[in-house]
C-alpha cells in the first residue's frame, strides 16, 4: 500500500473459529483494495470499483484462500 491509500473498512472474518482480518484501502480515484494477512509474507489482495461488492467477493473467497494454505501445510 502507499501513503496515500487510506483505510476505509475494518471487520474480522471467523472460519473454523479462527479470526481472519479484513482491511480496505482506498486508492485514491482508482477503488478500493481488499487484504487480509495470513503471515507478514502471505497475504491475500482483491480489488474492486465498489466498496460493498468488493467486500462480499473477498468474504466469499477468503474459504477456499484459507483452506487451500490448510491443505498446503499438510502437504509440506
Amino acid at each position: 500500500m502507499t501513503p496515500e491509500d487510506q483505510i476505509v473498512h475494518e471487520s474480522t472474518f471467523v472460519f473454523c473459529d479462527h479470526r481472519y482480518p479484513i482491511r480496505i484501502y482506498r486508492r485514491g480515484d482508482e477503488g478500493f483494495v481488499a487484504k487480509t494477512e495470513f503471515s507478514p509474507d502471505d497475504t491475500i489482495i482483491n480489488d474492486g470499483t465498489d466498496l460493498e461488492l468488493l467486500l462480499e467477493r473477498h468474504r466469499r473467497l477468503l474459504p477456499l484462500a484459507i483452506l487451500s494454505r490448510q491443505i498446503r501445510g499438510r502437504s509440506n
